[in-house]
């Protein structure tokens, strides 16, 4: 035989391939209706084992490998299809709907909205390039925003999820699990920081430096080569910069930003303190409710996977075939479980989307615990 004549028969045995997946998958079809009406579960470890032992015999040794990683993708295939049928009836997907329904009105420009920190933070400015008439409320610390937002003492709350220089804000995203909420927005921010000291103070005079430690790791190189200058964590930059300017010491300073120098009447000693110029924070705008303004481009989720071999592959093959471009993947350790850990994910996709809603209905109906933070888009 030559290459045209084994690349025939290799064709005929595909087409014969997908004429028995296809009657497979028909079968699969009629086994989730009797699933549906028995109110049984999709998943049946016991029969899967059943069949790959089945399986491993008949292939033989040489082909036992092989035939048990086939059988395992038929499986997730068929577990696929089966969440989709199911998914005719989520509650998931029937919020998703009632949400790009109701809100055919475009992003809020007046609203109540929680931020960490005082007057100057970051995320000050962020909420006001969010909301052009924001009414703010500030508190300490990232749980109180989240509280705020759960309690509906704020219609919205902001947050800064992660840094270009530092990375992730891990306390923010350790808090994601402990509440109830919805992501509506995001928004990128340039971020600046300059050295504040009080007025007639010079760099020499400088002994300690107070600022938040997103911020501290964001200027690490200034810091590195000023190894004579104590750091002091803070629980915010605009919150340092108050203490300086209220501070009676002419020792001290703050890497804040220079909004905060001119409404603390502080000097700017040294400016563009960070490693890079590029140096943006992303936030999130939270809600309580779910709301899916027009234009939503992106989604974000939280889940936990089955701790066995193989279940983060699996589930990032599901993205890949649907062509869906995963932006984040964060993992966090589950509390009080070793080596556990729960997944955050960002991707690019439409809510509008069959194909996206049904997979967002296969991973809930499929794990056990699968959160749908929010369908939104994201602003510069």
């Amino acid at each position: 035989m030559d290459i045209k004549e084994l690349r025939e028969e290799l064709s005929q045995i595909d087409l014969e391939l997908v004429q028995l997946f296809t009657k497979r998958m028909d079968a699969i079809a009629r086994i989730s209706k009797y699933k549906i009406q028995n109110n049984f579960p999709v998943l049946d470890n016991e029969r899967e084992r059943e069949v790959l032992n089945r399986v491993a015999e008949i292939s033989g040794e040489k082909m036992e490998t092989y035939a048990k990683r086939l059988f395992n993708t038929l499986f997730d295939l068929s577990k696929s299809y089966q969440n989709q049928l199911l998914s005719h009836n989520s509650q998931l997907a029937q919020d998703i709907k009632a949400a790009t329904c109701e809100l055919a009105r475009q992003f809020p420009s007046k609203a109540n909205v929680a931020c960490q920190g005082t007057e100057g933070s970051y995320s000050q400015q962020a909420c006001e390039k969010l909301f052009s008439l924001p009414t703010l409320m500030f508190f300490n610390d990232f749980e109180s925003v989240f509280q705020a937002v759960e309690k509906g003492m704020c219609e919205y709350g902001l947050l800064p999820v992660e840094n270009s220089l530092a990375g992730t804000v891990i306390a923010v995203y350790d808090l994601m699990e402990k509440h109830k909420f919805h992501i509506v927005r995001s928004i990128r921010l340039r971020i600046n920081h300059a050295l504040l000291a009080k007025k007639s103070v010079v760099f020499d005079d400088i002994k300690e430096i107070v600022s938040h430690e997103q911020a501290i790791g964001q200027c690490s190189e200034f810091l590195k080569a000023n190894p004579q200058i104590k750091v002091t964590l803070f629980s915010n930059t605009a919150a340092a910069a108050k203490y300086v300017a209220e501070s009676s010491r002419s020792d001290l300073a703050a890497i804040s930003s220079e909004t905060c120098a001119e409404l603390y009447d502080l000097d700017i000693l040294t400016n563009n303190v960070q490693n890079r110029d590029n140096n943006y924070t992303r936030f999130i705008c939270i809600s309580k409710d779910m709301k899916i303004y027009p234009g939503a481009n992106k989604i974000s989720i939280l889940l936990s996977l089955p701790h066995k071999p193989g279940s983060l592959c699996t589930l990032l093959s599901k993205f890949s075939s649907l062509g869906l471009n995963l932006t984040k993947l964060e993992s966090r350790p589950v509390i009080g479980k070793d080596f556990e850990f729960m997944f955050y994910f960002d991707f690019d996709a439409s809510i509008y989307l069959t194909e996206t809603v049904n997979l967002l209905c296969e991973l809930e109906n499929s794990l056990s615990k699968f959160i749908f933070l929010g369908s939104y888009s994201e602003i510069f």
